[in-house]
């Protein structure tokens, strides 16, 4: 039979495909945040849902201010999408590289998007004997090679392997491609996640390259898909008067734009951690997880499975990583249980 792609948070089609009614169904296919949407933003939003009647901020200034703080990059800098997808898709339409080099595996949208511009990527691939953890080095090497390179793309922590690049490895990367006139965007999406954000972060380094764009939302960490908030950092000028010159008005709404600028002030929800037991107690039947060595919660990761009856697929939903860029047929994507 032919597999049928979807998107892992895709409940209905799983329903649809497999005749498992949706609310029986413990989804492992997207990386939320199992402690769900913070109850005080809850009760924030119910009292306040008259916003809806009225238009956002067209500048979104107070959304940007609260951003920045939370981050402590300059106010200036920030930019604000409808999730972190039309950030991806708008930078990568400003840039328009002919050449772009891709992990492998990560987030297929990047390819997605570089296609759709006319650029045919190129991927260093991460290796399963090094836990399939970054080299900086190697990465560098990778670029000098190809001196018609435009774009580097990196999610760190990387989804679906989970392993991250330092501040320090991050430093010299950029500034090799500073030099080069390679743009680096860098999706910071599972960021939250990690044990010591400021370890890994590149926002502070927006600053001092302006080669540099850095994208976070609210989908994973913040357990908020629904409310499609995202943001971007840089400061180049001229990209970012590109983006917000293509970008349409108001693709955040009002209710977005309220939601997160409460979320970044709770302090409370932000330092609390997932429930490790709970998802280890879920993974189990699946077998054995190959361990991570940035530990971080919740990421998918690769997950050997030589019996295709273990699949899990009637308990627990997970995704193979053919659209990360892994043609394993035994590797499959994982939340980690903490």
């Amino acid at each position: 039979m032919t597999a049928t792609p979807f998107h892992g948070s895709d409940l209905e089609k799983i329903e649809q495909l497999y005749g498992i009614p949706k609310e029986k169904i413990t989804g492992f296919g997207s990386n939320v945040n199992p402690l769900g949407l913070s109850p005080r933003l809850k009760e924030y939003l119910a009292a306040r849902l008259d916003v809806l009647s009225s238009y956002p901020d067209r500048e979104y200034t107070g959304l940007r201010r609260a951003i920045a703080a939370y981050t402590k990059a300059d106010e200036a800098h920030v930019l604000c999408g409808n999730g972190s997808t039309e950030l991806i898709s708008a930078c990568i339409r400003a840039l328009s590289p002919e050449r772009a080099l891709l992990i492998s595996p990560s987030y297929s949208e990047y390819e997605r998007e570089l296609r759709l511009v006319g650029c045919i990527p190129d991927y260093f691939t991460l290796l399963e004997e090094n836990d399939f953890r970054p080299d900086t080095a190697g990465l560098i090497r990778r670029l000098e090679e190809t001196p018609s390179f435009r774009m580097l793309i990196l999610c760190n922590p990387n989804n679906p392997t989970s392993g991250a690049l330092t501040v320090s490895e991050l430093r010299k990367l950029l500034s090799f491609c500073q030099e080069a006139g390679i743009h680096v965007m860098v999706d910071e999406t599972y960021a939250e996640f990690a044990p010591d954000v400021d370890a890994i972060s590149a926002i502070p380094l927006t600053k001092e390259f302006s080669c540099l764009i850095v994208l976070r939302g609210i989908s994973k960490f913040w357990a908020a898909p629904g409310l499609r908030l995202g943001y971007a950092v840089t400061s180049d000028e001229a990209l970012r008067g590109d983006i917000l010159s293509r970008k349409d008005p108001w693709t955040v709404s009002s209710l977005a734009d309220l939601a997160g600028q409460f979320l970044f002030s709770d302090h409370i929800y932000y330092r609390r951690n997932p429930d490790a037991d709970l998802l280890r107690a879920a993974a189990h039947p699946a077998g054995p997880l190959r361990p991570c060595r940035q530990n971080l919660s919740l990421l998918c990761q690769f997950h050997p499975l030589p019996d295709p009856e273990k699949r899990g697929f009637r308990t627990y939903p997970v995704r193979g990583c053919h659209t990360a860029g892994n043609d394993d047929p035994g590797l499959f994507r994982f939340p980690r249980p903490g």
